[in-house]
């Protein structure tokens, strides 16, 4: 059986839908079905399930409000909630999928990130994240961590969707032009979090975004290059924000591509979900 914790999530509820259309059964857990910082709740939850394959999905996102208010927050979820998890999949013998961020890099790297390039996240998020990547290589035995980025897609709030509410009341936006990355559509990551797991990927860290990089300037251009708002590139100092937010943070895909796995470019995802969106 399979385990999804976060389900209603951006990414939970685009994994259900695919594991829909495969016919693959699931029990979906959201905060209230299973409280990850619980960790009798958890195991109550594994024992009853008795998972062989858990996606961990849930995680604390909200990058700025980690670094004060929801700092304790994201402490509990993101390290503890993971602790947890772990614990509980491994003492029910089940393979875990973690996904991480592209947060554990400081992004001062001109070039793509190796998969075994040292991690220093900046930010609390980042902190949290690659503490739980840690918790998760420590305690189990059978895992994939699986690091992702700039994550936009159809369900839930995202860039893409950010930018289009403020197309319709702005007739002009500035959009920061010095950070660059990889987009990921949360198809392509669900499809690849069933793919490692289907083709028995050796267990281990990966890299999954889409391919080709952009600089969120350059990402806000495509989004809205039918819409008449003018666009204008501004620096990172120009556009404070509380979390530090890697610079570079174009993550290799060399590994991922290994196993067999197809990746769009963002800008064919993201041909895929404006059509969705404006069905």
């Amino acid at each position: 059986m399979i385990l999804i914790t976060g389900a209603n999530g951006q990414l939970g509820t685009e994994l259900r839908k695919l594991l829909d259309e495969k016919k693959l059964a699931y029990v979906a857990t959201d905060a209230s079905e299973m409280d990850i910082t619980n960790k009798s709740a958890v195991d109550a939850v594994f024992e009853e399930v008795k998972p062989t394959l858990v996606y961990h999905c849930a995680a604390y996102t909200a990058v700025d409000k980690a670094e004060d208010e929801g700092k304790e927050l994201n402490e509990k979820i993101n390290v503890t909630g993971t602790r947890y998890v772990a614990e509980a999949a491994e003492a029910v013998g089940a393979t875990l999928v973690y996904i991480s961020t592209d947060y554990v890099f400081d992004g001062t790297n001109p070039t793509e990130y190796q998969i075994d390039a040292e991690a220093n996240p900046k930010s609390e998020y980042g902190r949290t994240k690659y503490e739980g990547e840690q918790l998760v290589q420590t305690i189990c035995s059978k895992y994939y961590i699986i690091r992702t980025s700039w994550v936009f897609g159809e369900f839930g709030p995202n860039f893409v969707y950010t930018m289009r509410r403020l197309s319709e009341t702005h007739p002009k936006l500035t959009v920061v032009s010095d950070q660059v990355g990889r987009p990921t559509w949360t198809r392509t990551l669900a499809e690849f979090l069933v793919h490692v797991v289907e083709v028995k990927a050796s267990y281990g860290i990966y890299h999954l975004s889409n391919d080709n990089s952009c600089s969120w300037y350059e990402f806000a251009r495509e989004i809205l290059k039918d819409s008449t708002v003018e666009i204008t590139p501004v620096t990172s100092e120009e556009y404070p924000q509380k979390a530090y937010r890697p610079k570079h943070s174009v993550m290799d895909l060399s590994k991922a591509k290994e196993t067999g796995f197809d990746i769009p470019t963002w800008q064919e995802a993201l041909e895929n979900i404006l059509l969705k969106i404006e069905q």
